[in-house]
């Protein structure tokens, strides 16, 4: 309950003033009727109609304080909000081929990839998501759902080197664009993570780019790795465990040419903490469309309080003018 002019409830500030003034003005006010003495009856107790003498004022009051709550005019406010989420359908794409061990990322690209994407996850809300794994083939770890935990569980799940070793780039993404193609979102988008060429597969990259910009799939993507040499751990069958320095080999103008036909864009990670901001810029250019309708309905209830103002009113009345009455 609200009121819609609580100005009014200022002069709630005046009834204490108000009833201590009239205690003064009854108590103080010239009887006119005298009496030599009124020892005889002093020592006599008071009747239950002498005890309760004051009930009329503080009927008065009573009634003085509804009034001023009812022209307070009380409501009750009954709000209805209505969401209309226009989601985004989103394919990840991950690269699992072994480079992605490279340990110029904390600990590894992979392990920062998926600990990246899975805010990524966190943060979308209407959003139906999905991932497709490659190595030296594509394959679909989830279909598009909006059950996050699974996707969670499922993003928990992949490992480098389960699939064969390499990078079809381009069969990754035309499977992405496979599992889009025929959704009903208005705004479907692919983010395509890797830190390599294209040397498998049947599909080139850009050709799979060309058939998603037909269907209006939008690509985003991602280089991961630093510039130049990046640490790897390699299994050596004689000297056991070592790290070597290997070259960063990333084809940015082909990643770059797949990213601009499709009205997406390609990003370049050199660390973790760039790969979150990369992640967050895609999420900021790719929101979901949240429409908000909000219905109010306003019941007066000024009633419930001038009613028994008018009530308490009637009866200091009837009480001041019969047995409570005082003389003169």
């Amino acid at each position: 309950m609200e009121f819609t002019q609580p100005q009014w409830l200022f002069l709630l500030l005046a009834i204490p003033l108000l009833a201590v003034w009239e205690y003064f003005r009854i108590t103080k006010r010239y009887s006119g009727m005298r009496f030599s003495t009124i020892s005889a009856v002093k020592s006599m107790p008071s009747s239950f109609w002498v005890r309760i003498r004051w009930v009329p004022l503080l009927l008065r009051m009573g009634a003085l304080a509804l009034g001023i709550l009812a022209l307070a005019r009380p409501q009750d406010k009954n709000t209805i909000y209505e969401r209309f989420a226009e989601g985004v359908d989103i394919m990840l794409v991950l690269d699992t081929s072994t480079s992605m061990r490279a340990q110029d990322f904390q600990p590894n690209r992979f392990e920062a990839a998926r600990e990246v994407a899975s805010e990524f996850i966190d943060g979308r809300t209407s959003d139906r998501l999905g991932l497709i794994v490659f190595a030296a083939k594509a394959y679909t770890q989830a279909p598009l759902t909006l059950d996050y935990s699974f996707l969670q569980e499922m993003l928990a799940e992949v490992e480098v080197g389960v699939i064969e070793d390499g990078t079809a780039i381009g069969t990754a993404l035309a499977m992405a664009v496979n599992r889009l193609k025929d959704t009903e979102a208005k705004s479907k988008i692919i983010i395509l993570l890797t830190d390599g060429q294209n040397n498998r597969g049947e599909i080139d990259p850009v050709t799979a780019a060309e058939v998603a910009e037909a269907v209006g799939v939008r690509t985003y993507t991602i280089g991961v790795g630093a510039y130049g040499e990046a640490p790897f751990i390699i299994d050596h069958p004689f000297a056991g465990r070592q790290r070597r320095m290997v070259p960063v080999e990333i084809d940015e103008d082909m990643l770059s040419e797949v990213a601009e036909k499709t009205g997406g864009q390609y990003f370049r990670a050199t660390n973790k903490d760039a790969l979150s901001t990369i992640y967050k810029q895609i999420g900021d250019l790719e929101k979901t469309k949240v429409e908000e309708r909000i219905y109010t309905d306003f019941s007066e209830r000024y009633h419930e309080f001038l009613w028994p103002a008018f009530g308490l009113l009637l009866l200091e009345i009837l009480l001041s003018t019969t047995r409570l009455r005082r003389f003169p």
